[in-house]
Formats: structure tokens, sequence, C-alpha cells
């Protein structure tokens, strides 16, 4: 009797383990049960994103705010600004709400439909904001550097926002076609690309992911942040006074930028990374939570970053808010002069007075004068005065 009630027990046991693992697989935790955060943790994370939900919505809210009611804001370069803005928002509405939720109930409430929406909209919009940080520096640099007789291109802009949307396309497709697949990640309260799968599809996918989504968006904002800085220490030798203030306004720019950038993805990419290559087990749930809430968090710091630290938007944000007169707001630069030449390999000290334009004066009086004309040997960077307040103060 007493032997049938230990054979039993044991059965009793094994049943009970093998529908824990069948539920473990079916719901496609990248953790095992036991490992799962506790009610504590997730209460911890449902606060971050609750955060990052409320303060994320508002920020982006307030950008289209402002570029719905100051023209002077819609620029070729700010429509930029705008898709960041959108697709920041979109993150925040569709992906966000459901993580916070979940977070809050402690368990995933999507199903597995709703797991493959989330993975799919947080990933498409996640890139789409990244190409378009990636796309933004480049038209800082090429505007700033490049003289452009046909004036503002709304075309190429257009372009560049339709273009940073089917890229993000052509990477987020994929897994639903069959090339890896969304599943749930970390403390199975939210959703992405399954980074754990050992198939040769997902491995490939995940590679290709991280270089053409993450190393490549990287590697431009270096370059062409690198090279603006560069331009604009040019200007600094020549007019060191007044240039310098400006040269401190975009190194300041350029760091902020490109370290909150890394600080926001560059941990996401590195723990999806040991997920695929790493041993099982390797990335704990709260090593896989924190990376996951710092990608989010960049929907918060983007708008502060690329909005607010730019003198044009900030001066209508004032003017939004009533604590800045109307006219300081009505989009006009404090120079009034059309272009600045910069040459990159003549020596300063060989400058010379161009026929039908002012010969360049010395430091102290160019220090005092508004708007001027410099133009020396090819070849050169020619840089917009009125669109530099915009682009990098």
């Amino acid at each position: 009797m007493e032997h049938s009630w230990i054979e039993s027990s044991v059965m009793m046991s094994t049943i009970k383990n093998w529908t824990t693992n069948m539920s473990y697989i079916e719901n496609d935790m990248s953790l095992p049960p036991e490992a799962v955060l506790s009610r504590t943790g997730h209460t911890v994370v449902a606060i971050f994103l609750g955060f990052i939900l409320v303060f994320g919505f508002l920020n982006n809210f307030v950008v289209l705010i402002l570029f719905c009611k100051f023209k002077t804001l819609r620029t070729p370069v700010n429509m930029m600004l705008l898709n960041i803005s959108a697709s920041d928002m979109l993150v925040c509405v569709s992906g966000t709400t459901l993580s916070f939720t979940s977070s809050i109930k402690g368990r995933w409430i999507g199903g597995e439909y709703g797991c493959q929406w989330y993975g799919f909209v947080n990933s498409c919009f996640g890139i789409v904001s990244l190409i378009s940080l990636a796309i933004l520096s480049y038209e800082r640099y090429s505007t700033l550097t490049l003289y452009n007789k046909s004036g503002p291109d709304f075309k190429k802009a257009l372009l560049a926002v339709g273009s940073s949307w089917l890229y993000s396309l052509v990477w987020t497709v994929p897994p639903l076609l069959g090339w890896s697949s969304y599943g749930r990640e970390g403390a199975g309260t939210s959703c992405s690309v399954r980074w754990t799968s050992e198939s040769v599809e997902s491995v490939s996918y995940i590679i290709c992911l991280f270089i053409f989504c993450l190393a490549l968006p990287v590697f431009v904002m270096l370059y062409c942040y690198g090279r603006l800085l560069y331009a604009v220490k040019q200007v600094g030798k020549i007019r060191k006074i007044a240039a310098r203030k400006r040269e401190y306004h975009v190194l300041f720019m350029v760091i902020t930028t490109v370290i909150c950038y890394l600080i926001c993805w560059l941990p996401y990419g590195v723990v999806a990374l040991l997920a695929t290559f790493g041993r099982p087990g390797v990335v704990s749930p709260v090593a896989s939570v924190i990376p996951s809430i710092l990608a989010k968090s960049s929907t918060v710091f983007n708008p502060i970053i690329y909005i607010l630290m730019n003198k044009q938007f900030y001066k209508c944000f004032l003017t939004l808010f009533h604590c800045h007169p109307t006219s300081s707001a009505d989009g006009k630069s404090i120079c009034q002069s059309n272009y600045t030449v910069i040459q990159m390999n003549q020596k300063l000290n060989n400058t010379v007075a161009i026929p039908g334009q002012t010969q360049i004066p010395d430091s102290r009086s160019m220090d005092k004068m508004p708007c001027i004309h410099r133009q020396v040997n090819e070849p050169s960077y020619q840089i917009p005065q009125s669109t530099t307040d915009q682009l990098i103060s």
C-alpha cells in the first residue's frame, strides 16, 4: 500500500513537471519559469515603463504641436526630426503600453498573436528611429558643409523619410515570413526577436540585424558628426572668439548625441548577441530587462536632445508656453548673410579678397560683425549661416 502511494506520488510529480515544461515550451519563455522576475521585480519594471510611457508620449506630442503651430520649423532637415518623434510616439502607444500592462499583471497578456504584433511594431518603429538618427546626422553634415543652390529640397527630405520606413520594413518583416521569428524576451512581459534560438536562420538574421540596424547607423553618425565638428573648428581658427562658443555647442551636441545613442541601444545589442552566442542562461532576467528599458527610454531622450537642444525649436517651445516673446520664434537667424565659406586646405594667413566682396577684416573686428563673407581658394566648405543656429545650437 505504501509502495503504491510512493509510485502515485512520483507519477503525479512527473506529470506536474511535464506540464510545466510543456507550458514553458508553449509560452516560448527565453528563461525557465523559476528564473522569472519576482512580484517586486515586475513592479519596479512597471514603474520605469510607466515613466517612459508618460514622458515619452508627452515629449514627442509637444514636438508634433510645435511642428503644427510654427511654420518656420517645417524645413527639410526638420522633417527627419518629425519622423523620429512620430516613430517614438508610435512605440509608446503601440508597444510600451502593452509591456507596461503586462508588467503590472506579472505576465504577458497579449497572447501569441499579440506577441508577434508587439515584436514587429516595436522593432519596426525602433529601427525607423535609429535610421532616421543616422540620416539626420548626414543631413546636418551636408547642410553645413555642402553648397546647394536649389534651396530647400522637400522631395529629398520626404524620400529620406520614406526610405527609413522601407529600410525598417526590409528588416522587420522577414521574421514574420520565417527568417527567424518573434517571441517573448527577458522576464516574459515583452516580445522581440527570438534571441535564444540556435537555428541557422535565426543566427544569420541576428547577425545581419546587428550589422545593418545598429553598427551601421553608429558608424554613419560618428563619421558625419566628426566631419561636422572638424568643419566648425575651421571656423574657429578664422573667427576665434565668436566661433569658439559655437564650437563648444557643436562638441556638446555631438558628444551628447553619440553617448545617449550608445547608452540606449548598445547594451541591448550586446545582450542580444550574448543570448544568441553565449551559453544557455548566461543572460539573467534582470540583465535582459535593463537593456530593454534603456532602449525604450530613447523615446524620452530623443526629443530632448534633438529638439530642445536646438535653438530654433527651443525658442518656439518657449513661445508655445508663453515664456518668450513671439518675435523670437519667427525662425530668422541673427545673422542675415547667405553663406560662409571655409577653406580646408588653405593656410589661414593667406586669405585674399574676392572682387565684389568685402575684404576679410582682422579677427577682433570680425567678431563684432554679425554677418561676414569669407572666401579663399578651392576646395571649400560652404556653410549656410542662416541654418547653423537651427542645426547645432
